[in-house]
């Protein structure tokens, strides 16, 4: 394993949770966290049902990285990929959602994205099963008891 390799896993460790309840503000602030201080190059996979903040937190992670106006930016469910330009350098946000497995999301140029891109978001990865690198950081919501206010988030890495 390449040191490079390795300490990018080191230095994601800081962004480890464990079933953290946390307010749409605390997920946002996060969220634009990691998206101003991860190390790059970085994978970044979003999981958890439809409407538990999948999106919600992308945006954040944009807009930590410096996406102008990212509030306004939306799910890439229909176009698969969206390309934005940040003060770190590209970022692709994919949504995987109506994409089959692993086939499917290759014949989107999945190869292309991550290598032109240093911040990869990806929602739905469980399509892209087994193509993912390593580390990346593995992002889980899901709808608290507390009530549709809160979110408990969990963010694990994924060692190389």
């Amino acid at each position: 394993m390449g040191a490079d390799v390795a300490d990018t896993g080191a230095a994601l460790q800081v962004f480890a949770v464990a079933s953290a309840p946390l307010r749409e503000h605390e997920l946002v602030a996060w969220g634009q966290r990691l998206g101003a201080t991860a190390p790059l190059p970085l994978v970044v996979t979003l999981s958890g049902p439809l409407g538990a903040g999948k999106t919600t937190l992308a945006r954040a992670i944009l807009d930590g990285a410096g996406v102008d106006d990212a509030t306004q930016i939306g799910s890439p469910t229909f176009a698969l990929a969206h390309e934005h330009a940040t003060r770190r350098g590209p970022v692709a946000h994919l949504d995987l959602y109506r994409l089959r497995g692993p086939d499917d999301v290759l014949a989107i140029g999945f190869d292309a994205l991550l290598e032109r891109h240093p911040l990869v978001l990806i929602e739905w990865a469980d399509r892209a099963a087994g193509l993912l690198p390593r580390p990346h950081l593995a992002v889980t919501l899901e709808y608290a008891a507390e009530g549709l206010e809160t979110r408990v988030l969990d963010a694990a890495v994924v060692p190389a």
